[in-house]
């Protein structure tokens, strides 16, 4: 996939086939990042190089690259794509083979750890049946060990597969010779299971458990780390495969049904209850209540009529209805959801620079070592079967497998996860500024309250029907465009009646004449025009309503005053238990809005906020949040209009409702798909709880290698145990990574 960011550079995603480790992914990158004008970042979880290059760049050029460093590349399938657009065992083979590999390789070597480790075991010439189970796994067992060292060594560089394989061999190799030119072949030869440093005679030895268990136990380790890494991108496979494959077009007033990908922007077609919407459209005709759980993780179905946009991939729950296309394939909501993730997936957290810098000098350092062992012990006159154990075990022992995936594995699962909650988290950097975040900006209009103008109050003058009331002005108002209008004629009660002489005043209100009745809605001063002063108590409604930062609108008709309509933007029912459970995160929420002192703070009441900055132009909004991080403040800007775009961008952190336009999703770190401010909490809980998933990953994993290496090296860890101890940490970190998986929306405070 290749997407132009500007005119001078293009993005582009590689396939990479072939890494074992992170420092194959980490040699990759180097030999990337040398190409003129080329930034790489290669990742060993995802086996992806996201590419950003000069825009004239060949792509043939980049994949020649890879292949030259030793490994495969190919441009990947489009998302959604059919499967066999990959090349031939790029998922399921390889993770077969795998299992086919371990099962043999299982079986071989029990028996030949049985009877080393068991004395009862050591029948006479047991140890040369060890021999013959033992070779097929040191050589086919191996086998993916010793190719990829081989290919390492020709190019001059060294991977954690070296280690491995110089470990198996050099366990091997001593073996055979301690069975065909040693005493270890003789007739009735036994030797104990022991961890300790002892005084022996190196030719009556063998290290075959320690060849064969080394082997199966890392081929454990990576069949594991394989079906680890595929359960966490599940949430991405999954999100992708949400869409429909076949949508019921309606041409020239006949239903056809056609393949999705036959669809064009401006098609009708027809949705059926149970059936998914094909794409992102706007509803042209009926009713009914649509599933947006797997894109929002809201349960409640949303009502849509004619008018309402709908996104791909949701269920339609009721009736029969007619969508218009307007967005198809890349750009559909679900599209745009997935390339954020794969996005977030393919980045690098600092740690994980760090981590992969270690991983890049490791290896040459621990064959230091290991050498360095060798020779001292043989130096102290220790026997040579001890000092080979103790060489053996530090390469063995050092393979950094988990540092490779203690960050990609949990930024996986975390964006996985989050993406099944409508949470999309677009890079690590993101998890990383959540950490420091201490206030948060909250828009108000779209982001607080609905961006809907509502009807909130009728009042009614005297002895005058406030449904009657409603009824007329709401009659009068169908025949405007105005958005206050519109709260009006919603929230009327049964059929509206027939207008005439319908006239709109400009900034003042509107005229006509209902059932025979000359009305007029709108200001006072329009009212006073036609000798319908509002009367005291109406009046006293009218100003209490603008004191509160609502719009009011006064009704009258034959000469008198009748009602005043109250209008505003509802609060959302979720913002004042979010915003709550924001202060319960630690967090200052500080309210930012264009709209006037008095709405905003009527607004900032109802739910809970303390500070408001209102009267802000957009350029404004990009002041206060730049004046309160001059204060000391880390700042999350939460918003959805494109006014709050440069405001997202300048923010530590920016959070965008889905709800909102596409310049505010661009321009934030956090994407909530649905516009309930709650997910904003939730949003800071799971990025936080994956920064620190991901942190405990590291610190185990650089943990191990520095407490394992010296006992090792002091020949206090047999080969066998340190290949189960290295691949059993590699299991740890992904099974560590997966606990994000049980993350939960908080409900309530």
């Amino acid at each position: 996939m290749a997407t132009d960011t500007h005119p001078t550079a293009t993005v582009v995603d590689l396939a990479i086939e072939g890494m074992t480790c992170a420092s194959c992914a980490n040699r990759i990158e180097r030999k990337l990042n040398k190409l003129d004008g080329v930034t790489a970042t290669v990742n060993f979880a995802t086996e992806k190089a996201h590419v950003t290059a000069p825009a004239d760049t060949d792509v043939a050029v980049l994949v020649d690259t890879v292949e030259q460093a030793g490994y495969a590349a190919h441009l990947p399938a489009p998302p959604g794509g059919d499967a066999e657009a990959e090349p031939a065992g790029r998922t399921h083979e390889p993770a077969d083979a795998l299992r086919r590999r371990l099962a043999i390789s299982a079986a071989l070597t029990v028996p030949v750890i049985a009877m080393a480790m068991i004395p009862a075991l050591q029948f006479d010439y047991w140890q040369w049946l060890s021999l013959t189970l033992a070779s097929p796994v040191v050589v086919w067992g191996a086998l993916p060990f010793h190719r990829a060292a081989w290919t390492n060594l020709r190019h001059g560089t060294a991977t954690m597969d070296t280690l491995v394989s110089i470990g198996v061999l050099a366990a091997f190799g001593w073996s055979v010779y301690a069975l065909f030119w040693g005493t270890a072949g003789v007739t009735g030869m036994t030797h104990p299971f022991t961890l300790t440093i002892e005084r022996m005679d190196g030719t009556a030895n063998i290290y075959l458990e320690a060849a064969a268990g080394v082997t199966t136990f890392i081929l454990a380790g990576r069949y594991f780390e394989a079906k680890s890494k595929r359960r966490a991108g599940a949430a991405l496979r999954a999100l992708l495969e949400l869409g429909a494959k076949d949508a019921t077009v309606l041409r020239d007033g006949i239903e056809t049904l056609v393949p999705i990908a036959e669809l064009a922007v401006g098609d009708e077609f027809v949705v059926r209850p149970g059936e998914k919407i094909a794409t992102d459209g706007v509803v042209v005709s009926g009713q009914s209540a649509v599933d947006a759980s797997m894109l929002t993780g809201e349960a409640v179905p949303v009502e849509v009529r004619a008018g309402d946009p709908v996104a791909g991939a949701t269920v339609n729950a009721g009736g029969r209805i007619v969508v218009r296309a307007t967005r198809i394939g890349a750009d559909t909501q679900l599209s745009q959801m997935s390339r954020l993730v794969e996005d977030a997936q393919a980045g690098k957290a600092k740690a994980q620079r760090l981590a992969d810098r270690i991983s890049g000098v490791f290896v040459p350092i621990v064959i230091a070592i290991a050498v360095g062992s060798l020779g001292f012990w043989l130096g102290s006159g220790q026997p040579a079967s001890m000092a080979l154990t103790a060489a053996v075990s530090v390469l063995i022992i050092a393979c950094p497998c988990a540092l490779g995936l203690a960050t990609p594995t949990a930024l996986l699962v975390g964006t996985g996860r989050g993406a099944q909650l409508g949470i999309l988290i677009k890079g690590p950097e993101a998890l990383e500024h959540t950490r420091t975040v201490d206030t948060v900006v909250l828009d108000k209009t779209g982001t607080v309250t609905t961006g809907v103008m509502t009807l909130q109050a009728v009042h009614a003058a005297g002895s005058e029907d406030a449904d009657e009331v409603l009824a007329v002005a709401a009659a009068l108002e169908a025949a405007s465009e105005h958005p206050i209008a519109r709260a009006v004629v919603r929230a009327a009660p049964g059929p509206l009646a027939a207008v005439d002489d319908f006239v709109a005043v400009p900034g003042l209100g509107v005229r006509g004449r209902v059932e025979g009745r000359a009305v007029t809605v709108g200001r006072p001063d329009l009212l006073d025009a036609a000798a319908m002063r509002l009367p005291d108590d109406l009046r006293a409604a009218f100003d209490e309503a603008e004191h509160r930062g609502q719009t009011p609108i006064a009704v009258g008709w034959d000469r008198a005053a009748r009602g005043v309509l109250v209008v505003s933007d509802e609060v959302k029912p979720a913002s004042r238990d979010a915003i709550a459970r924001l202060r319960g995160l630690g967090l200052r929420p500080v309210m930012l809005t264009g709209d006037n002192e008095r709405a905003a703070r009527f607004v900032a009441a109802q739910v809970g906020v303390d500070e408001v900055i209102a009267g802000v132009l957009p350029a404004q909004k990009v002041a206060a949040v730049r004046r309160l991080q001059a204060e000391g403040a880390a700042v999350a800007m939460v918003g959805d209009g494109v006014n709050d775009a440069a405001a997202l961008a300048a923010a530590d952190l920016g959070i965008a409702m889905g709800t909102g336009t596409d310049a505010a999703i661009e321009a934030s770190d956090l994407t909530l798909v649905s516009g309930d401010l709650s997910t904003v909490v939730d949003a800071i809980r799971l990025s936080r709880r994956t920064l620190s998933t991901i942190r405990t990953n590291l610190f185990w994993a650089f943990a191990y290698n520095v407490a394992a290496l010296p006992l090792a090296a002091a020949g206090l860890l047999n080969p066998m145990l340190a290949g189960a101890a290295m691949a059993l940490s590699s299991v740890f970190v992904v099974g560590n990574s997966l606990r994000l998986r049980s993350f939960r929306p908080q409900k309530g405070y």
